[in-house]
Formats: structure tokens, sequence, C-alpha cells
């Protein structure tokens, strides 16, 4: 039977590859690096070990017990959740960041996939199991975007390529194809109320993948936490780049969606500009 380590951080996506995996006979060696990690990966997964990201020496440990040579990494480890538990990291780890020439997402997560490949453990593509959760173009929603907001959404799409293009995040909040929030380490969650606030509702929310996306990690996704967090922040539309967001509990998130008139929308990313 082929094994997979799974380092999970915040969310369903970890726990929805996990399900597909044993789906398709594949062992799921599930690690869980956050407290907040969803306490269902325990059942779903067929071994689970909680090992705060902090002990990568732990984990790598772990991973050579089990004999795993390739692991996928999912869920939320943005550094406000890392930074908000002060585990005092390890050895490793500090070894790590003395190398770094800057601590952006992206630099963090490329020294551990290389960390990984010196003990021989590859990093698969996130999505190799979940290509179904990234929807093509089109109107997903009940309710189908006014012109206005599709004017919105194309903008907002493309600024949130731009911001991607520099690794500050993956998510902008936008009104009447003006910027009202950026997303940075606060997450995405955070940043949609923070739109909502200063473009006192009305807004749109645009999720796309970096331009220079590492599929193996920090693929963007929405679920039905997004919808909440727009509903707080009077949020009219959402907008995600097609085939590369992943959608977590889709149906679950719809159903909000459609009970609050959210249009929502995928769009293919390379065919917007902010001209548009």
């Amino acid at each position: 039977m082929k094994k997979i380590g799974l380092i999970a951080g915040v969310g369903r996506l970890p726990v929805e590859f996990a399900r597909a995996a044993r789906g398709m006979g594949v062992h799921v060696i599930g690690i869980g690096v956050l407290p907040e990690v969803d306490p269902e990966l325990a059942q779903v997964a067929h071994s689970y070990e909680y090992v705060n990201i902090a002990k990568l020496d732990r984990i790598f440990k772990l991973l050579k017990r089990e004999k795993v040579t390739e692991i996928t990494l999912l869920g939320k480890i943005n550094k406000e959740l890392v930074y908000a538990h002060k585990e005092l990291p390890d050895l490793r780890v500090l070894k790590i960041f003395s190398r770094l020439k800057n601590f952006s997402d992206d630099t963090l997560t490329l020294a551990l996939v290389d960390e990984l490949a010196a003990e021989g453990i590859s990093v698969l593509d996130q999505t190799e199991l979940l290509r179904p959760l990234m929807p093509q173009p089109g109107v997903l929603s009940k309710r189908s975007p006014t012109e206005a907001e599709l004017a919105d959404m194309r903008f907002g799409l493309a600024m949130a390529k731009r911001i991607g293009g520099l690794d500050i995040g993956q998510t902008v909040v936008v009104k009447n194809r003006a910027i009202m929030a950026v997303e940075a380490i606060e997450g995405t969650d955070a940043c949609i109320r923070r739109g909502g606030q200063l473009g006192r509702g009305g807004v749109t929310v645009a999720k796309s993948a970096k331009p220079q996306q590492d599929m193996r990690f920090d693929v963007p996704g929405v679920g039905p936490d997004t919808i909440d967090s727009m509903i707080q922040a009077g949020a009219i539309a959402l907008v995600i780049e097609a085939g590369r967001t992943l959608v977590v509990d889709r149906e679950k998130m719809l159903e909000k969606a459609d009970q609050q008139a959210i249009a929502i929308v995928a769009m293919p990313g390379d065919e917007v500009t902010e001209h548009d």
C-alpha cells in the first residue's frame, strides 16, 4: 500500500485529502503541527500525531520511523498562528532560520521543502488528489453578479495576482474598483472583515493563486468560513481563480452564500487585468 505523510495545518483541506487518499487505497500518516488542526483528521488518517511546527526534528524523526518518502503540506500554517503559540524552536529550525534571506511565506516553506529533500522526502503537489475541488470558469452561486460586481471581480482578481507576485498574500477586498484591504500576515478572514469595515459593506472579495504558484504548498482555498467572514463584512460577491483555487465543503459554502444572495464566480486568472 502506498504511504503518504500529511503535514497538516488548520482547516478542512487536510481532512478532505485524507478521506480522498483512503478512498484510493493510500495509507495516510497524519501529523498535526498546530493545536487548531481539525480533530476529525485523527479519525480519517491511518495514524495521527500532534507535533508543533517549531519542533521540526521530532517531525522528521516521526516521518523516518514511519518510512515516509512522500508528503503533502495542507492547511493554514500562517505566521500569525505560529507566533500565537510562542513555542520555542528547536535547533533544526534555528539552523534553517540562520540561512534565510527573509521570512516571507514562500522563503520559509521552500526552506522546509529543501530540508525534507535532503532527508530523501519529496513534497507532492497539494492538488494531486483534490483537483475535483477546483472549479472551472463559471457562476457557482444561484445569483449571478451584476455588471458592476463583475467589474469589481475582474479588478480584484487582477490585484490579487499582483500582490501574490510580491508574496504578500492571495486575497484583496475591493469596492468600486478601489482596494479596501490587502491580505498580509493576518490571513484571509481577518482581511475580509477589515475590508468590509473600511468599505462599509457592499465589497467584493477576490482570491487567486500567485503568478509563480508552487502547487506543492499554499494553494489558495475558500470554504464556509470564508462566507461567514464575508457575511460579517457585508460583502456581496466573491471571485476565485478558476482551476487554481480549492473549494472546501462546496455544498455548505454555496448554501450559506445563497441564503445571503452572495454571488460567487470562478474566473480565469490569465484573462483579467487591472484595467478591465
